[in-house]
């Protein structure tokens, strides 16, 4: 039978199909405070949201030890699951037209996957909170991937899905999700809602860079890696 090629369509979680930023950043002041550390301005927060945790707080507190690294990281673990139990996590809401553009996609074709900074159980709280759990056939997370950019992530997502390098994208809304794909010789497909600008994410290597969930699909139309 002739091989018929498969078409992947790989989206961070975080700054792109959910606005998460709020919990994020009270997690992570909780745990800068934990240690009796003042906490980074929010602004410097969002602009680390992707990578795995450890590189994080790393990137947050460079001249630290790496023990700070790896304490931080659990106070900010703690913190998510203390939000969870007494009820001051705030819901992460999906950005406008995530589900239109799940559902086109799906007619031209294209199988979906994630690549995300989030833990699995993080991860797994959010699809199933929206109804989305369904809609994607390969997960990959930080607990079982090195930190963005590496392409560890986008490696065995297209292994997974059976999909072809070549016609894989990923879609997300930071520095490190562009250069991530660019490691993995996938396009790059770059947001503006997220939390790098445009212009950080061209110069990561974005092949596209769109506004609007509405435009995701006519990026998507040209399949060459440059």
């Amino acid at each position: 039978m002739p091989h018929i090629p498969v078409r992947l369509a790989i989206f961070d979680c975080d700054g792109t199909l959910v606005d998460s930023h709020a919990n994020i950043c009270r997690a992570m002041e909780s745990a800068f405070a934990g240690v009796r550390v003042t906490p980074p301005s929010r602004e410097a927060i969002r602009g680390i949201v992707g990578l795995s945790l450890v590189e994080a707080v790393a990137a947050l507190a460079p001249d630290a030890e790496p023990a700070f690294h790896t304490a931080v990281a659990a106070d900010y673990k703690t913190a998510f699951q203390r939000m969870r139990a007494d009820g001051s996590f705030e819901a992460e809401p999906l950005y406008d037209g995530v589900v239109d553009a799940l559902d086109e996609l799906g007619r031209q074709g294209w199988i979906l996957g994630i690549a995300t900074g989030k833990s699995d159980r993080g991860l797994s709280h959010v699809l199933a909170h929206h109804g989305l759990t369904d809609r994607f056939v390969t997960l990959q997370t930080a607990d079982r991937h090195p930190s963005k950019p590496h392409p560890s992530m986008i490696h065995a997502a297209v292994a997974e899905a059976g999909a072809d390098p070549h016609l894989t994208v990923m879609i997300g809304d930071t520095s490190y999700d562009m250069q991530m794909a660019r490691n993995a010789g996938v396009r790059a497909i770059g947001v503006t809602w997220g939390y790098h600008d445009a212009a950080v994410l061209r110069g990561s290597g974005a092949h596209a860079v769109i506004d609007r969930y509405a435009d995701l699909a006519g990026a998507m139309a040209t399949e060459a890696v440059a």
